[in-house]
């Protein structure tokens, strides 16, 4: 649920470069705005977190400063309820990740904030918000999402390619340079053990032909297991197959098909469809989950 927030916050950094031309904004009284379930959000509260969308891009302005807030109070609330805390040390691992995505320190992000007038508490009580959130989502409304396997096998008979369709036993035929280093050479290498490659019995008698090649049993892979690119190219082979050169982190590296059969196992791709339905399907519980919280509440504006 943080990831909304890092990608906003990774927004700011165009923005932030302007922070040092502008001095702090004068101080806010500390008027109350809104009560929340009899917890305050004060006007400084509003007017620090306008100047926080501000570095961020965020146009909401003070009505959407006010909602947020509010959001986050009911957040916050409800994580108390359920017997939630969220920790300082927690709190600093999150605004510390900010910095990070933003490529700089904490300290130049305490500046940062500091240039704008805005208090390091405005960003931090938001972290607190969300990790308590994330608690409430992962413990209340993520045991009440459930995909049927009916569903999660139609899609995933939909989403098969033909490609996907095998069941392999590989062995990997790898002409080590280690970073790539050196790999165009070894190109060369890798394509004449490709000529001359006759099945997978030979594998390994080959590759003594040459410097640093290695041979490695891969095992039973689905091709649902494998890159698109790959798993198209081993579709169109036969057992004694090989697939062209390509250069990995490790070296050049080749596929060789010691067996093939037809396997219509969707088990793999169920699992990304139930991955994908879920997160969409916990984010929609989250949110009506947090809508049920506010139509509850007794929330007060000033």
């Amino acid at each position: 649920m943080l990831n909304g927030f890092w990608n906003r916050t990774r927004a700011a950094l165009a923005a932030g470069l302007l922070l040092a031309a502008m001095g702090a904004a004068p101080s806010v009284a500390q008027a109350v705005r809104v009560m929340v379930n009899g917890e305050p959000i004060t006007d400084n509260q509003v007017a620090q977190r306008v100047r926080l969308f501000a570095i961020e891009g965020n146009n909401a302005g003070t009505n959407g400063a006010i909602s947020q807030l509010i959001d986050e109070a009911l957040m916050v609330q409800e994580a108390k309820r359920m017997g939630v805390t969220v920790s300082s040390a927690q709190i600093d691992a999150a605004y510390l990740q900010v910095a990070r995505n933003i490529k700089v320190s904490k300290e130049v992000l305490d500046q940062m904030m500091q240039r704008q007038g805005i208090g390091i508490e405005t960003l931090r009580d938001r972290l607190e918000a969300s990790i308590a959130w994330n608690s409430v989502v992962e413990n209340a409304v993520a045991p009440q999402v459930q995909i049927s396997d009916l569903e999660l096998e139609q899609q995933a008979a939909a989403r098969a390619q033909a490609s996907e369709s095998f069941d392999y036993i590989l062995k990997e035929i790898i002409f080590v340079a280690p970073g790539g280093q050196g790999a165009s050479g070894r190109v060369g290498q890798a394509n004449s053990y490709r000529s001359a490659f006759a099945g997978c019995d030979s594998a390994v008698e080959l590759s003594l032909n040459y410097t640093d090649a290695a041979v490695v049993d891969v095992g039973r892979r689905h091709a649902t297991q494998l890159p698109d690119a790959i798993a198209g190219e081993l579709a169109g082979m036969n057992v004694g197959g090989i697939t062209k050169p390509r250069v990995t982190d490790r070296g050049v590296s080749m596929l060789a098909v010691c067996e093939k059969a037809q396997a219509n196992d969707l088990t793999f791709i169920k699992g990304e469809i139930r991955r994908e339905a879920g997160q969409g399907a916990m984010e929609t519980a989250a949110d009506k989950h947090l809508a049920d919280l506010r139509a509850r509440a007794k929330i007060v504006y000033n």
